[in-house]
């Protein structure tokens, strides 16, 4: 029988540190996976000093995407769903004047983040993004542990390749896809929408209860990130001098409409003018808010990344606050469903990590999943969500991926201003077209986006040595 991996919505769609999935939320999620590793061998009492190794992408982009703080963070034991970012900066200030490391937030070791952290610009064969742990033991013997950040978030071993051995969630689904023509086929079978047929999926996961409290832990970060920097303003770290600008952009929007605190915001939004100019400067204010913050250290939803984190939030407040006045938690959810569903399948038939694919991994399907959302909240039959996810990829395709200075904020944060305007864009097509008709089917733009990425030179997938990376300094800014 086909083995088909079973990805949920929630792991498409999770809470995370910015500035990078990848880069900060992956290496961070690995450090607490050694300890772990550590902890089950028996070798966590006897680690006397510690040293870690970062590749490829991580090393030459990792400064500007704070792998090692996020490294750090990991290996102290706090977490990135719960810890207070207020206090990230303090922390990594004691672990660097002291010299001292408490790991696991149980064990005081000698570490220094100059010396016990070293930037390999080295690619191991595996994958860009590769990582390697060393512990040596109070009776002088060492170990190692290397791990890849594969986009997203996810964390995998060498061993993947035999994953399929070990991992639960294989055949676990109902209704098994690899495919947007296998999803389509369950919805005719079933006569479901796209959102029932994944809604089943992750019921056999999890209760709806716990369906429905992550899928409003995830709104509400998503809300919150988009308050947060509509309402933060100055200048964004890293040495770039990038101005905030969702906050002044807010300001002028909602003009004296008055509201207290986030849940009064939206209804606050839908009182303002909506003609078509301020629908764009919305959505675009929305856009650059989530990835404002995510470009300072804030907590957002990769979606499918911490680079692409704008898009998927702000096509949704477009539907709130512009399309459906009287939308509902539920209409959230079905929205998230779906788009959590188009990530998936860009994830099994591609990638979602720039490392690998460029840009077009990341905005371009953060982009493909707000579009197949919005065309099932307008209304659209599955094969004009699938067509409108596959508009949006398609003029993605190519996109690379070129941080200046290693920042996740030029050109980052604009792109997911555009990838949501293409997204909305996409699903008024589609609602428009005849989608037994279409022309490109959605798998075959995945295909074409991995033979894309597999073309495309290893300089423009965010290593910051071509493109915009090269032309334009931190002395020019």
């Amino acid at each position: 029988m086909r083995k088909i991996e079973c990805i949920s919505v929630f792991d498409m769609l999770k809470v995370g540190v910015g500035p990078s999935s990848s880069h900060t939320l992956g290496p961070w999620r690995a450090a607490q996976r050694w300890i772990a590793e550590l902890k089950s061998k028996e070798k966590f009492d006897q680690v006397e000093k510690i040293h870690v190794d970062l590749y490829g992408s991580l090393s030459l982009t990792g400064k500007g995407h704070a792998t090692d703080i996020a490294t750090i963070l990991g290996l102290l034991g706090h977490d990135p769903v719960t810890m207070n970012i207020e206090n990230l900066e303090a922390v990594i200030h004691q672990v660097r004047e002291s010299g001292r490391l408490m790991l696991n937030g149980e064990r005081d070791i000698a570490f220094s983040i100059t010396n016990d952290i070293k930037f390999n610009r080295k690619f191991l064969e595996f994958h860009p993004n590769g990582m390697t742990f060393r512990a040596r033991m109070f009776t002088g013997r060492k170990t190692s542990s290397s791990f890849y950040s594969i986009g997203g978030g996810f964390v995998v071993k060498k061993e993947r390749k035999n994953a399929s051995k070990k991992m639960k969630n294989f055949q676990n689904f109902p209704f098994s896809i690899e495919k947007a023509t296998e999803l389509l086929a369950f919805c005719k079978m079933e006569n479901k929408t796209i959102s029932e047929i994944v809604l089943e999926n992750e019921r056999s996961l999890r209760t709806d209860a716990e369906i429905d409290a992550n899928f409003k832990q995830i709104w509400d970060v998503m809300l919150e990130s988009m308050y947060i920097g509509c309402h933060t303003e100055g200048t964004l770290p890293g040495g770039l001098n990038v101005k905030r600008r969702a906050f002044e952009m807010h300001q002028r929007l909602i003009g004296d409409t008055s509201y207290s605190c986030k849940e009064d915001w939206i209804p606050a939004i839908r009182q303002t003018e909506v003609k078509f100019r301020q629908i764009l400067k919305w959505v675009t204010c929305f856009a650059l808010s989530v990835n404002e913050v995510n470009a300072s250290l804030g907590r957002v939803v990769t979606a499918p990344t911490n680079g692409s984190a704008g898009t998927v939030p702000a096509v949704l407040m477009y539907y709130l606050c512009i399309e459906n006045h009287h939308a509902t938690y539920e209409d959230i959810k079905r929205f998230m469903l779906v788009a959590g569903e188009v990530g998936s399948l860009f994830k099994k038939g591609a990638t979602i990590s720039a490392a690998m694919g460029g840009c077009q991994a990341e905005i371009g399907v953060s982009s493909a999943m707000a579009a197949g959302g919005l065309t099932e909240l307008l209304g659209g039959t599955p094969e004009q969500v699938l067509m409108a996810s596959e508009i949006a990829m398609e003029h993605h395709l190519g996109l690379t991926c070129d941080p200046i200075a290693g920042l996740v904020q030029v050109p980052c944060i604009e792109r997911n201003a555009m990838g949501a305007i293409k997204a909305i864009n996409a699903a008024e097509i589609a609602m428009e077209s005849d989608a037994s008709r279409a022309k490109v089917p959605l798998d075959k733009v995945i295909e074409t986006m991995w033979e894309t990425a597999k073309d495309m030179n290893k300089k423009y997938k965010e290593t910051s040595e071509g493109g915009l990376a090269v032309k334009v300094s931190l002395s020019d800014c």
